[in-house]
């Protein structure tokens, strides 16, 4: 239940959803004050949400920094969380996410020994799985790039990050316990990730992923031109900080 609830709260906070509204009611409403208070109201909320500078310092302060794989440690395994991929049932096939940096970094760290073994954690995050089963078909896409199968693992029952913690917690104490820990995500999402892995009591390290902010970016003025690839980062933005005062109301963190 929880698991539908959250999609359907993301679906309801996304800026899109915000500015449909507003249009559809200065449609609806009889009295033009309020009228043209709504078309108003949708006008400003489209240019406060394609503004790339105004995004830009939020996705800053949430994410967490990079880290070079030169000063990475080294750790026996590396945790990489799904939602990287989506299946095209046309071809049979996986097709790559933005956050499939997290198996690119992932690999890099396997060939430059800063890791020894990949575990794979998370079945599919959709509501309708639609074919998507990431960790069991990542697990064959490695295998066929020449990684060793004594060095993947997969957990394949997770659908979120809570459950990510959960099952791969039993999964290591179980099979590779008193293993050092490296968890691999995206670093928008490794706030949330991070902190359900320790209420778990899961000791890892970190290592983020497919950051869309720079520390020591310069200022440009295409930041303050709207943009539609600000407008949809937003919901990005959106599902992790609804995800994290959602989880921890729930105790997940």
């Amino acid at each position: 239940m929880f698991f539908v609830l959250s999609k359907i709260l993301l679906f309801l906070l996304s800026p899109f959803s915000w500015i449909l509204t507003l249009l559809i009611l200065s449609f609806s409403l009889s009295s033009p004050f309020w009228i043209n208070r709504m078309k108003w109201m949708a006008l400003v909320s489209f240019i406060i949400f394609t503004n790339p500078f105004f995004l830009d310092g939020l996705i800053k302060s949430w994410e967490e920094k990079a880290t070079r794989i030169e000063d990475c440690g080294n750790y026996d395994i590396g945790i990489v969380l799904s939602g990287m991929m989506e299946y095209n049932k046309d071809v049979e096939r996986l097709s790559v996410r933005r956050g499939t940096d997290r198996i690119w970094q992932a690999i890099t760290l396997y060939k430059k020994g800063k890791i020894k073994k990949i575990l794979i954690s998370g079945d599919s995050g959709y509501l309708v799985k639609d074919g998507l089963h990431e960790a069991d078909q990542m697990k064959e896409v490695l295998l066929s790039w020449g990684i060793p199968i004594e060095d993947i693992i997969i957990e394949n029952k997770s659908r979120n990050t809570h459950e990510n913690a959960v099952f791969t917690k039993a999964l290591i104490e179980k099979e590779y316990p008193n293993s050092s820990l490296l968890l691999i995500t995206s670093a928008l999402h490794m706030k949330r990730a991070k902190a359900c892995f320790d209420k778990e009591g899961l000791r890892v390290n970190t290592f983020s992923t497919d950051h869309y902010s720079e520390e020591n970016a310069d200022f440009t003025l295409d930041k303050l031109i709207p943009s539609i690839d600000a407008f949809q980062l937003w919901d990005s933005f959106n599902k992790e900080w609804v995800g994290h005062v959602a989880y921890s109301i729930m105790g997940y963190l």
